[in-house]
Order: C-alpha cells, then structure tokens, then sequence
C-alpha cells in the first residue's frame, strides 16, 4: 500500500466568512487576519421597550446590595446641548484613488463615496446575500467571493493563486446552513479558487474544539445575526439550533437611537455615512456594557447614562432593534434533495436502519 502523504499544517489555510468581517489565515497562525468582508420596527415599540428596561434596570441591585441609580435623561440632554463638536481640520487625511477597479477588505473605507463603485456584501444575517438587485444572484455572489479570497489570500498571506494546488482549505461554515450552497461553496473552492483539497466545519463545532471541550451550549453573536446551539462530541444537534436576525450591528443602530434621545452633540451622524458608522461602532464598543455597578451619569467628552447598558440589553428585548426592521427566528430545515447529491437528507432518510425491510 502506498503511505498517505503528510499533510502540513502551514499548507491549510482556514477561512471565516461573516456579515461584516472575513477571517482567514493559515492553520499554524496564532490570530487570523480579519478585514471587512466587502468588495467594491415602530418607534412607539421601541419607546415602550426602552422603559421597561429602565424600569427593569431600577430594580436591580449592585453587586454591593445597594439599588442601582440613573440620572435622569432631561438632565443628561440638557447638559449635552451645551456642548459642541469640534470640526477638525481636513488634513488629517484624503480619500485615496483606487489604481484598479477592483477594492477588496478595509481599502473600501478609503475610496471617495463620490466614485462610481458598486460595493457589495456578499453575506447578509449570516447566509449568502442573495437579493433582487444588482449583483444579487447566486452567480454575482460566489463571483465576488471568489474576488475577495483569492486577493486576500495573495496579498495577506503571501500565497499566490498559482500555488494553491499546494494546500488545502478548512471552511467555517454556520450551524443553520444551505445544503445547496455548501455544494456551490465546494465548487468555488475546488475548481476556481484550486485548492487542492478541502473540508466544511460549523462554526459552533470549531468553537468547542478551540475551546478544548467536548459539549458546551454555544453562542455566538455576530454583527447581523445571534446563533444558539448545543454541541456534543464534535456534533452540533439539528434540533437545538436556533438563530435570530439580529447582532452587533443592531445594537450599534439601537444605541446610536438612544444617544439621540440624550442630545447627542454630533446631529448629523448618520448610520449610512460609512465613516460615521465606523464612529459609532467605536462608541459601541468602548461605551457598551452590561456591568451592573456601572450606573449614574459617565461624562467622556458628552454625557451618557444608562444608553450604555440598555443597547446590548437589547439582545434580550428584540423590540428594540426596530430600527433595522423585523427580526426572523429560523431553525435548521429539512433539506428538499439534490439529484446530483447521493448523499443528501431524502437518501438517508431512505437507506436508514428503521427504514429498512427485511425481506
């Protein structure tokens, strides 16, 4: 018998695809790189749910048994219409001209808006972003990825397509998936990208075997969608998954909606300016918490009060992520079958042991 050649672990490249951001580095990597993964409700609700929360909020006790406080909202506005932005002058920095017409990753951030550039996500809530509009199909989707990999992979890890017939590739891919897509992601993997080989992890499994552990209920909030499941021995049980349309992102719109109601002094943030949006992420991830002892007025250079601990406390009221419209509960479906999958659900369910009759 011929021996099976060694596989080394610096010729397997694992990539992560999100939403928002695309991780992807080789296996012996301590951290992955992570770059954007882009290429170039009622308000009544929403109101009575804040104050259910601040009511909630008031109840509690601090991890010293005293009763957490709040400053009032007026008296927080109040202080922030005094303050004013400081417009900082435009030398710290230019929008950069693309040389090609190609951007892939966080080079995005730098082009102009002004340009005549499509840009496109191809991953929306955790799943392919197929739509209606331009560059929405199947076909425009997997073209995109195909752009994006293969560029970060040269550029990034120093691996030029060429000689990726020399390693292998590990896909993370989510514990509720497609079964059509995952057949299409394999194609992209094996015949237009040319690895030389590759295998699908769920996203879920890969956490516990990261973590060492052998079962664990895994969570894993991303930043357009939140998913549950429970996984033992390597295995993510189809009736435990759960995944909810909603994430970091929401939370980012839901605290940059209750600074508003504070008197934030910058007026004209917008969410669809991509640089404000990167702003406000900031102050999401700097600001945000769920700490308890926290409570009374923080003054950074505005004033913020309980804003901080009711934005990620959305999480558990999806009536606050109103305004990025209706949140989906999906659970894992049965597959329809596949003629060209010998292997697909309705095959199994066919050839199982109950199934079988003995003649």
């Amino acid at each position: 018998m011929s021996e099976v050649p060694q596989i080394q672990a610096q010729t397997i490249i694992i990539i992560h695809p999100g939403s928002l951001n695309l991780r992807i580095g080789r296996a012996t990597d301590l951290n992955p790189h992570t770059i954007l993964h882009v290429n170039d409700m009622i308000l009544q609700e929403m109101e009575e749910c804040r104050l259910q929360v601040s009511h909630t909020l008031q109840s509690c006790l601090q991890s010293d048994g005293h009763r957490r406080y709040a400053t009032p909202p007026q008296q927080i506005a109040a202080f922030n219409r005094r303050a004013h932005p400081v417009k900082l002058s435009d030398s710290g920095g230019e929008w950069i001209k693309p040389e090609e017409n190609i951007v892939v990753g966080d080079e995005v951030l730098t082009i102009n808006p002004n340009l005549d550039y499509n840009i496109h996500f191809p991953f929306k809530r955790g799943d392919l972003n197929i739509h209606d509009g331009p560059g929405g199909s199947l076909t425009a989707v997997l073209a995109n990825l195909e752009t994006i990999w293969t560029r970060v992979i040269h550029y990034q890890l120093g691996i030029p397509p060429w000689d990726l017939k020399h390693y292998r590739a590990v896909l993370v891919i989510p514990d509720i998936y497609n079964r059509q897509y995952l057949k299409e992601l394999t194609t992209l993997l094996l015949c237009k990208i040319g690895f030389g080989g590759c295998f699908l992890l769920q996203d879920h499994v890969a956490a516990t075997f990261g973590a060492g552990l052998g079962y664990a209920c895994v969570i894993d909030v991303g930043d357009q969608k939140t998913s549950v499941s429970c996984v033992e021995d390597g295995i993510s049980h189809r009736n435990t998954r759960v995944r909810m349309e909603y994430g970091g992102g929401d939370i980012t719109q839901a605290f940059h909606w209750l600074l508003q109601k504070c008197a934030f002094p910058y007026k004209s943030c917008s969410p669809d300016n991509k640089l404000d949006a990167m702003l406000l992420r900031k102050l999401k991830e700097n600001f945000c918490h769920v700490n308890l002892n926290i409570c009374g007025s923080q003054e950074k250079s505005f004033i913020v009060g309980d804003e901080c601990i009711v934005a990620p406390l959305s999480l558990f009221q999806p009536e606050l992520l109103g305004l990025s419209g209706p949140k989906v509960l999906q659970v894992q479906k049965l597959s329809t079958g596949d003629p060209e999958d010998p292997h697909d659900d309705s095959y199994l369910r066919e050839t199982s042991v109950s199934n079988l009759t003995i003649i």
